[in-house]
């Protein structure tokens, strides 16, 4: 593949552009990479205790927002024995989710309370 003169010229002009970055900073960057791939392998791992942990929470959001919601005692029990039987569908919701982007937040999480102690 032949590459013109004005190619050339272009791509030097991109690489001059690009910042270099101190070696903290770049040490900065590979441990924070560290950080969230051993966040999504503990994940990957602990996949039973995080759903059993979805499960808890669940159990007692649903109640408390049922029990602040819905007063009248029937309407109280029928709320409760629907959020029981939606909880699967919200586990997978949830789990989900929290694959997704729990790693990032725990990551971003510990690197600022890191960078407050400096």
């Amino acid at each position: 593949m032949l590459i013109s003169h004005q190619d050339r010229q272009n791509s030097i002009k991109v690489t001059k552009h690009l910042p270099k970055l101190s070696e903290f900073e770049r040490l900065e960057a590979e441990q924070k990479r560290n950080i969230l791939l051993l966040i999504e392998n503990l994940i990957e791992r602990e996949e039973a205790t995080f759903k059993m942990i979805i499960d808890c929470l669940y159990d007692v959001g649903s109640a408390n927002l049922i029990n602040k919601k819905f007063s009248i005692r029937p309407v109280n029990h029928i709320m409760k024995l629907i959020a029981k039987f939606s909880r699967p569908g919200f586990r997978f919701i949830a789990f989900y989710w929290m694959h997704k982007n729990t790693p990032k937040l725990i990551t971003n999480l510990l690197l600022k309370k890191i960078n407050k102690l400096g």
